[in-house]
């Protein structure tokens, strides 16, 4: 599927929701009709039920004991169990649109999705969308849901921050753009509480990154933000990387999944205010210790004194790809 809600659809027909011992059929028709009128009586249901149907305490049974063949398998989400529960409780919430209603984390992981489609929207209340390893290169904040609190987004194509910040939702807490496409330094400017005012975990590891100073300068500006990630970013090389984020984001606790204790920030204090410590060149010095196969140039420059032969000068040079 190309969109998240051709997904969600392929996802819906894969939980089977319609079938034994989910949905509507001949095993709970007449005890949900009995839930469903206001004089019947929980106390007398399943003895007054008929042949072949079972109460919804025994499909629920069936959906969670793990020795059953209609289990799930024991990795599945919260939400797939909260689904097929939902679809043995009350089967007429997941006909038609109601079924939006329900869901509040959708998790589509490597099912080729690349359009964030503005289908999302009949997700009214879901805070959790995990979109992650995917082919999604760009998100327009306008599909998604103004509820939402996490979105993750780790290993997709994104390049561009502008249509995500367009109107990003105001509650979000937490923001996954690992290993996509970031380069910097344009890319900073989106990543300031103007756009995200309740930020509490930024994950932006594995991209292009390379303004330190600049990023640091928006990232300030988050007062929520407690969780930061950056290691596989080009600016994560500076030699004092690490200190200048320790000492310049004073609420920041933990940084590349290492936790900032007391003793660590004390002994970076005051590196914030050494900007002239950032360079945006290195210089680096390779040593060759030995080379085999090639003629060596001394002991073949080595000539007589006087002698007219000849002169051959062999040159080497050595090329590094950085």
């Amino acid at each position: 599927p190309g969109s998240v809600s051709a997904a969600f659809q392929e996802y819906l027909r894969h939980l089977r929701l319609q079938d034994f011992p989910c949905g509507l059929g001949s095993w709970n028709k007449s005890c949900l009709n009995a839930r469903r009128s206001p004089r019947a009586e929980p106390a007398g249901l399943e003895e007054a039920m008929p042949p072949g149907e079972e109460t919804p305490e025994a499909l629920l049974e069936l959906l969670r004991d793990q020795h059953s063949p209609w289990a799930l398998p024991p990795d599945c989400s919260p939400q797939d169990r909260l689904l097929r529960e939902v679809a043995v409780l009350a089967p007429e919430l997941l006909h038609s649109s109601r079924v939006f209603q329900v869901v509040k984390s959708l998790r589509i992981l490597d099912k080729g999705v690349q359009e964030v489609d503005k289908g999302l929207l009949q997700f009214q209340q879901l805070e959790e969308l995990i979109l992650s390893a995917n082919h999604i290169s760009r998100v327009t904040s306008a599909h998604l849901p103004q509820t939402l609190k996490v979105l993750e987004l780790c290993c997709n194509a994104v390049g561009d921050l502008q249509d995500l910040c367009a109107r990003p939702p105001p509650e979000l807490q937490h923001l996954g753009l690992g290993y996509n496409r970031l380069c910097g330094p344009s890319q900073e400017k989106h990543l300031s509480v103007d756009f995200w005012p309740n930020l509490v975990s930024l994950d932006l590891s594995f991209n292009s990154l390379t303004d330190l100073l600049g990023l640091v300068s928006q990232l300030s500006t988050l007062q929520n933000l407690r969780i930061l990630v950056l290691q596989g970013n080009p600016l994560a090389l500076i030699s004092t990387y690490r200190g200048f984020l320790v000492d310049s984001l004073p609420k920041l606790s933990i940084l590349d999944d290492i936790p900032i204790w007391p003793d660590e920030r004390q002994q970076f204090h005051g590196l914030a205010r050494q900007p002239e410590l950032f360079r945006s060149e290195a210089r680096v010095v390779v040593s060759i210790g030995e080379m085999k196969g090639l003629p060596d140039p001394k002991a073949v420059q080595q000539l007589k004194v006087g002698s007219e032969g000849p002169v051959i000068t062999y040159s080497y040079c050595v090329t590094y790809e950085f």
